[in-house]
């Protein structure tokens, strides 16, 4: 099964909370040439980040929010234990944090919140216009669920869940499903 047919399968782009893979689609190897996911966001320093200022080495992009209660965590967890994996060989792996959340996680507070997991994961967020832009780059979604009679921010957000592998060259390498084993998403970062 090819990436594409992956992403529009609709298993991936169900609306149940954060669009889980299923365990058919845990890690689909992108086989079909498509253009290089591409984003323009900024770091916890305001700086602006695009994909190109990782050349040479590979990114392992995950989109999520801070308030998350379950999959963000868990997919931060999930890279610190990776980078750790890898050990030495992680300087070669650039990962990122992209939040879809700008209106509640802020540069400061998203860098703080990656730092907490480990210190090399990048948080990015940016405009609403440059977010979305990133987000169908990688065919991710995302919606902001309010509770009922709840205020402006108490709300939660249903995205995609899992993390993806660009190669040094920027072109997508593979999707990683939500909960995908850490030896396994490790051992596929080592292949390439």
């Amino acid at each position: 099964m090819t990436l594409l047919a992956t992403l529009s399968h609709p298993a991936y782009s169900q609306t149940s909370p954060h669009n889980l893979t299923t365990s058919e689609q845990a890690t689909e190897t992108a086989e079909a040439p498509r253009p290089a996911p591409r984003y323009l966001l900024q770091n916890s320093d305001g700086r602006a980040v695009m994909p190109t200022d990782f050349k040479d080495r590979f990114q392992l992009i995950a989109f999520g929010y801070i308030s998350c209660p379950d999959v963000c965590p868990t997919t931060m967890a999930e890279m610190q234990q990776v980078l750790q994996a890898l050990g030495p060989r992680a300087k070669y792996l650039q990962p990122i944090f992209i939040s879809v959340d700008p209106q509640r996680d802020t540069l400061a507070v998203l860098g703080a919140y990656t730092a907490n997991f480990d210190k090399r994961i990048m948080g990015l967020t940016g405009s609403e216009t440059l977010l979305r832009f990133a987000a169908n780059n990688f065919n991710v979604t995302y919606t902001k669920i309010h509770e009922p009679g709840a205020g402006p921010n108490v709300y939660t957000v249903d995205h995609t869940a899992g993390m993806f592998l660009l190669g040094p060259d920027g072109q997508l390498l593979k999707k990683f499903g939500y909960s995908t084993p850490v030896d396994r998403i490790t051992q596929e970062i080592e292949q390439w």
